[in-house]
């Protein structure tokens, strides 16, 4: 039996984009779209999305279930790192040169600026739960009240 690895992937990004369409953040598929976003006043989310078993088994729904709190970002967005990889790009040079990549990630901005962030050291073999605590303490610190 073979399985055609194009097919299989394609299944995967999809999901993945669907995941986090579900979840209410928007996509920033090119450069111009990230410039945008990084523009907004006010606290915005960026999720660097990845299609390997962190993100969809803890990363992705930390995402989704963080923002169901008292304080929350204004706005959510994701990059998807090794598919649309000039947005990617573009969001990790915004980030700034403190900013160490990695996929996935979180990133907290107040006004376009780096605030806080969650690397994958801080998801890979957590819990979402973790995650999602380690977000909503940053919410809590820079987010105001919805």
């Amino acid at each position: 039996m073979a399985m055609d690895f194009n097919m299989l992937m394609n299944d995967t990004v999809r999901q993945a984009r669907e995941d986090m369409d579900a979840g209410g953040y928007e996509q920033l598929t090119t450069p111009e779209q990230v410039e945008d976003a990084f523009k907004r006043s006010g606290t915005t989310l960026v999720m660097v999305n990845s299609v390997c078993g962190c993100a969809g088994g803890i990363a992705r729904p930390a995402a989704t279930h963080s923002v169901h709190y008292d304080k929350r970002p204004d706005h959510l967005v994701t990059v998807f790192a090794g598919q649309d990889k000039e947005a990617t790009a573009q969001a990790r040079m915004l980030f700034g040169d403190d900013h160490l990549p990695s996929s996935p990630s979180f990133a907290l901005l107040k006004d376009g600026k780096l605030v806080a962030e969650v690397g994958r050291y801080e998801i890979e073999g957590h819990d979402p739960m973790s995650v999602v605590r380690n977000l909503q303490s940053q919410f809590e610190e820079f987010c105001n009240e919805i």
